[in-house]
C-alpha cells in the first residue's frame, strides 16, 4: 500500500496532477490520499484516482472519495497492517473495485465471483482457515419464511439461533422465494427480513473452505445469486435491517430499492480479513450506494458503520425508530 500526502501536492500544477492521477489509476498497489487540510479543487483528478482519501476533522467532506477519521495518519498505519498482512487480497480487491462501477450487474458479479472462487484457492484464505479451526454445522432445517397478504410477499431469513448466518441452503431457499416475485407480476411489493434481533450476521462460517470445485463455486455464485433477483427486483423490495447486518447481509440489502434501519443497526464487511472480497454482490452493491472509495475504507478496514453514518453515506435510506 502507497500514500500520497495531499497536503504537499496544494501547489502543484495542473499537468503534474493529472500526471500523478494517470499514475495511481494504473498501478497495482493501493494507494491512500491523506489530508489534514481542505485540498484545493484542481486537486480533485487526483483524489478521484486514488483508493480513497482519510481527512481529518478539520477537513470538509462534500463527496463520496473522502472517509472523515480522527487521525488519518493513524488511520493509514491500521489500512497498510491490513495490506500487509492480506496482499494478495487487497491488491485483488483494488483492482475490482475499479472495475465493476462501470459494468452491468451480471458481468459485475462475474467479475466479483472470479476473484471471490480464486480467492478460496489462495494461501491467504488458507491461512485464515487454519488459524480460525473448526466450526459445527447447522442442523437441518427450513431457513427462510414465507407470508403473502394481497400483493406484497414477505421473506424472512428465519435462523435467529445462528444469527440468521447466510449458509448454503438458506442461500438457495431465498433465491426460490425471490423467484417467486419475479415470475408474478401480481407481486407489487417485497419485504425481507430476519427473525429475531440480528437481521444476518454473513456467510455461515461454518461451511467457509468447503467448496472443492472453485469453477462449480463461481457457476453457482452467478446462476444461484439471490441478490440477482434483489437488483432485477429492486423498485419493488424494502430490507428491514435490526442489528448486524455483516458481509452477506449488507452485500445483498444494498441491492434493493429500499433499505431500513434499526436505530442500532450496524454494518460491516469482514472478508479481507478471512484473505477473501465480499462475494455475496457486496463489491457491486456498496459501490453504487457509497461510491468505490467509501466502500474500500469499509472492506479494508473491517470496520463496523452505524445506523446515522449508514444514512448520511446512503448505504440505508431510513432509520425507523420503531425497528429494534
Amino acid at each position: 500500500m502507497e500514500q500520497v500526502d495531499l497536503d504537499d501536492w496544494h501547489t502543484a500544477d495542473p499537468a503534474r496532477v493529472a500526471e500523478a492521477a494517470a499514475r495511481v489509476a494504473d498501478s497495482l498497489p493501493l494507494t491512500v490520499g491523506i489530508a489534514t487540510r481542505q485540498p484545493p479543487q484542481h486537486l480533485r483528478p487526483l483524489v478521484r484516482a486514488l483508493t480513497l482519501t482519510l481527512i481529518g476533522p478539520q477537513v470538509i467532506a462534500p463527496d463520496r472519495e473522502s472517509v472523515p477519521v480522527a487521525d488519518p495518519w493513524q488511520a493509514y498505519a491500521a489500512l497498510a497492517e491490513v495490506a500487509d498482512r492480506r496482499p494478495q487480497t487487497t491488491v485483488t480487491l483494488g483492482r475490482l473495485l475499479r472495475q465493476t462501477p462501470s459494468l452491468g450487474t451480471l458481468d459485475a458479479l462475474a467479475a466479483e465471483a472470479a476473484a471471490y472462487s480464486m480467492l478460496l484457492g489462495g494461501t491467504e484464505f488458507a491461512a485464515w482457515l487454519a488459524e480460525r479451526g473448526p466450526r459445527t454445522a447447522a442442523a437441518d432445517g427450513e431457513c427462510v419464511r414465507l407470508s403473502r397478504t394481497g400483493g406484497r410477499l414477505s421473506i424472512l431469513l428465519d435462523r435467529p439461533e445462528r444469527r440468521n448466518a447466510f449458509a448454503f441452503r438458506m442461500r438457495e431457499e431465498l433465491y426460490d422465494a425471490l423467484e417467486i416475485a419475479a415470475l408474478d407480476d401480481s407481486v407489487e411489493e417485497v419485504e425481507l427480513g430476519g427473525a429475531g434481533p440480528v437481521f444476518c450476521s454473513g456467510g455461515d462460517l461454518a461451511e467457509f473452505g468447503t467448496a472443492r470445485d472453485l469453477v462449480a463455486a463461481y457457476l453457482v455464485r452467478l446462476d444461484r445469486a439471490p441478490w440477482r433477483l434483489v437488483d432485477r427486483l429492486r423498485d419493488r423490495v424494502t430490507v428491514r435491517v435490526r442489528g448486524a447486518a455483516v458481509g452477506a447481509g449488507i452485500e445483498m440489502a444494498a441491492f434493493a430499492g429500499r433499505v431500513v434501519a434499526s436505530p442500532g443497526a450496524f454494518f460491516q464487511l469482514p472478508e479481507v480479513a478471512m484473505g477473501l472480497v465480499p462475494g455475496a454482490g457486496g463489491t457491486v452493491s456498496v459501490p453504487r450506494r457509497i461510491g468505490r472509495w467509501r466502500a474500500a475504507w469499509l472492506m479494508l478496514s473491517g470496520a463496523r458503520l452505524d445506523a446515522g453514518t449508514a444514512l448520511r453515506w446512503g448505504l440505508v435510506d431510513e432509520i425507523d425508530g420503531h425497528e429494534r
